[in-house]
C-alpha cells in the first residue's frame, strides 16, 4: 500500500510539473487574440509566421496581433509600424519572394503567391501614419 501511494504521488507531481510548464503553450494555442511585440519573445516565435519575421521594419516601433477567427477557420497575423507611411521596402520584400499584386475587395494593397490559403494585405491609415501589413490564413 505504501509502495503505490508513492508511485502514485510521484505520478501526480510528474504531471502537475508537466502541467505547469506546459501551460503558456497551452493558453496560447486556445487564445483568440493576442497583441505583443518582438521583445515578447514567448508570443513572438509561437504566433509570429517567418514571412513576417523576415519583414523589413520599416520603423523603429513596430508591434504584432494575432486574431483567431473561429466560424470561417481564419487566422489574422499583423505587423503595425508606426510613424512612417512608406511601403516600398515592404513590397519589394514580397516581390522578392515571388508574392504579386492582385484586385482586393478592401482598401488596401493585396499580395498573393502560390499558396490559396494565404493572402497578404499593405495597408495605411494615413490620419495615424501607421503601415499594416496582415498576413491571413483561410483554413477551409
Amino acid at each position: 500500500m505504501r509502495k503505490s501511494f508513492k508511485i502514485f504521488s510521484g505520478i501526480i507531481i510528474v504531471v502537475a510539473i508537466a502541467l505547469t510548464c506546459a501551460w503558456p503553450w497551452i493558453k496560447m494555442d486556445f487564445a483568440g487574440n493576442a497583441h505583443y511585440t518582438g521583445q515578447d519573445k514567448r508570443e513572438y516565435d509561437f504566433y509570429t509566421p517567418d514571412i513576417l519575421k523576415n519583414m523589413p521594419r520599416i520603423s523603429p516601433r513596430y508591434s504584432f496581433d494575432y486574431t483567431n477567427i473561429t466560424g470561417p477557420a481564419t487566422h489574422v497575423h499583423a505587423m503595425k509600424f508606426y510613424d512612417t507611411d512608406t511601403t516600398r521596402e515592404v513590397e519589394n520584400y514580397l516581390a522578392s519572394l515571388g508574392y504579386r499584386q492582385v484586385k482586393c475587395d478592401v482598401d488596401a494593397v493585396c499580395w498573393r503567391s502560390t499558396d490559396p490559403e494565404e493572402a497578404i494585405d499593405v495597408d495605411i491609415l494615413k490620419g495615424e501614419k501607421t503601415v499594416i501589413v496582415q498576413v491571413v490564413y483561410h483554413f477551409t
